[in-house]
């Protein structure tokens, strides 16, 4: 089934480590988390590697060079060289290249990884708009960029040179909470400008070519926890997707996807690449998956069965973990195939709450 006919999550009877030859991974919210790895991450990556499956890290932060992740990877036990990393400064400094002559100066609003991933294609960071720049480039500079340097590219900007973003996500994950993103850096010059930028980064097509070309990819398997960047940027790209319950989507934002936003598999976490995945499968009255059944009613989704299954229903206060159980992940697979079913090409509206509470969701 391809993902823009995709009405319910897929099975596969080979583990996804076996099934698919490379695995691009976000990092945020899969890998790490406030600068720790997220559990099971470190042993779940180094079972799959040792399969005999290429590990990608795929980030749509450009501040940080592919040296830099790579090393931060290792300190956390997940061993990584920088060929190993895509990042979207190198996706939009390849775009950037298509585009103007070699040793172009380029405008740079931003950190040290564009900077390293200009160099890389032949082009020459310049700091002024005064350097006469063949284009401008926009990514994150961390919280310490000056509000000078957004001034800069306006000034270039309003002189017909090209703009372009390396992303345009609006927050960014930090240790203290949720800060502005790059997204949010554009939307000041945008603002000031009336310009749009030609953006790289996930979801958009720039930032799968980049991976593509870089891992050699036959048979690759996003994972992520956006919908909005990493799932659509499957679709997009025309591939299979993981989605992992360890970032920021939640089980009703899960339900609630339009097609260009849902996954092939679901999963708890990256254990979920050393195992298949089970099938969804249209029952009378619904759809059913691991014991559960799921319908929709009226005005909501509904769900039966694995009440008391070796006393635990999937539900955190009945003595489970939660979402971190088998049958809770089953019952959502199921709910999902309901909704989507339900939703068409749109987005399901139907309540939810009562069948996410069954499953501790």
């Amino acid at each position: 089934m391809s993902p823009q006919r995709r009405t319910r999550p897929e099975g596969s009877e080979r583990t996804l480590n076996e099934a698919y030859d490379t695995a691009l991974l976000d990092l945020d919210g899969v890998v790490y988390a406030g600068g720790e790895a997220i559990a099971h991450a470190v042993e779940s990556l180094g079972a799959a590697r040792a399969g005999g499956m290429h590990l990608a890290y795929v980030t749509n932060n450009a501040l940080r060079t592919p040296e830099a992740v790579a090393e931060n990877l290792t300190d956390l036990g997940v061993p990584a060289e920088s060929a190993d990393v895509i990042t979207s400064a190198q996706a939009v400094a390849r775009l950037i290249s298509d585009q103007v002559p070699a040793g172009a100066r380029v405008l740079v609003i931003g950190g040290e990884g564009l900077r390293a991933a200009l160099r890389e294609r032949g082009l020459e960071p310049v700091e002024s708009a005064e350097d006469a720049p063949a284009a401008v480039v926009q990514g994150y500079g961390g919280p310490e960029l000056a509000w000078g340097r957004f001034a800069e590219a306006c000034y270039a900007i309003a002189r017909g040179v090209p703009w372009f973003a390396s992303n345009t996500d609006l927050t960014i994950p930090s240790a203290r909470g949720i800060a502005p993103g790059n997204g949010a850096a554009v939307e000041v010059v945008r603002i000031a400008t009336g310009a749009e930028p030609q953006v790289a980064g996930k979801p958009l097509p720039p930032m799968h070519r980049e991976t593509i070309l870089r891992t050699g990819a036959e048979r690759p398997l996003v994972v992520g926890d956006r919908l909005d960047t990493d799932i659509e940027g499957a679709f997009n790209g025309g591939v299979d997707s993981l989605l992992v319950l360890t970032g920021v989507t939640d089980a009703a934002q899960l339900l609630a996807a339009e097609p260009r936003h849902r996954p092939t598999y679901i999963d708890a976490d990256l254990r979920g690449l050393l195992t298949g995945q089970p099938e969804v499968t249209k029952v009378a009255g619904g759809f059913a998956c691991g014991g559960w059944t799921a319908s929709v009613t009226v005005d909501a989704l509904a769900l039966d069965g694995n009440d008391g299954n070796d006393g635990n229903d999937g539900n955190a206060a009945n003595g489970g973990d939660g979402g971190d159980t088998p049958d809770a992940l089953d019952g959502l697979r199921a709910l999902c195939a309901a909704a989507w079913t339900q939703a068409g090409d749109g987005s399901c509206t139907l309540d939810a709450g009562k069948a996410l509470s069954r499953l501790g969701l």
